[in-house]
């Protein structure tokens, strides 16, 4: 597979002629990312992760896109295409499990992580894709019972620490990670959080690098 890295949390993945593309959000280079994709997977309802205008015209302009992602994402984008394209929209929630494009997808977690006892919960769904790459959305839920490949680390968040991270990482214990959620940082602050990732995730296994954006790697 090919992994391409856009800003923030938004990556690319491209396999034997089928593109799927998760969270592309209102930091993102939607259209560019979305170009010739006919999956789009969606973590959660913030618009750092879906640029809701941009990518209901994009599926507006491509019907043969669909989308999969928890409710709230579902009916919003649902609401905003009109009727007809609830066949294209998929809702889904942790402990599932799909095949869509030629990618076997399984969602893990079901919450988004806790920003502050006084901002509501909402839904957010972690996605592995083809047994090998996970994108935990704004979620560090460990995946049970699977050797992850690839690990895409949010590594910067209102509702996050540099500990829980690098704990993230050091339980996953993927053989390779590479940042996401990085779009709040400048980049003296993203060379030191990149910085403890990379010393302390090789203790456990883990050969963390920072992707630029647009840069795609084989994984």
């Amino acid at each position: 597979m090919l992994l391409t890295k856009y800003s923030h949390s938004c990556v690319r993945i491209e396999q034997g002629g089928s593109v799927l593309v998760i969270d592309p959000g209102t930091f993102s280079e939607v259209e560019e990312a979305l170009a010739g994709a006919g999956v789009v997977l969606v973590t959660h309802e913030h618009p750092d992760h879906i640029a809701v205008d941009r990518v209901v015209a994009v599926l507006q302009a491509n019907p043969g896109i669909e989308l999969w992602s928890p409710r709230g994402v579902v009916d919003t984008v649902g609401a905003a295409l009109g009727g007809g394209a609830a066949h294209r929209l998929h809702a889904v929630s942790g402990g599932e499990e799909f095949t869509v494009a030629g990618f076997a997808v399984r969602t893990f977690g079901g919450q988004h992580a806790l920003i502050h006892a006084l901002i509501p919960m909402i839904a957010n769904v972690g996605f592995l894709i083809d047994g090998s790459v996970y994108h935990p959305g704004d979620s560090l839920i460990v995946p049970d019972g699977i050797d992850v490949g690839t690990l895409l680390v949010p590594v910067h968040a209102p509702w996050s620490k540099l500990a829980e991270v690098v704990d993230f990482v050091t339980s996953v214990r993927a053989p390779r990670a590479f940042q996401i959620h990085d779009g709040l940082l400048n980049e003296t602050g993203l060379g030191m959080v990149e910085g403890h990732l990379t010393r302390l995730g090789a203790r456990y296994g883990t050969d963390f690098r920072h992707l630029a954006t647009r840069e795609s790697v084989e994984v």
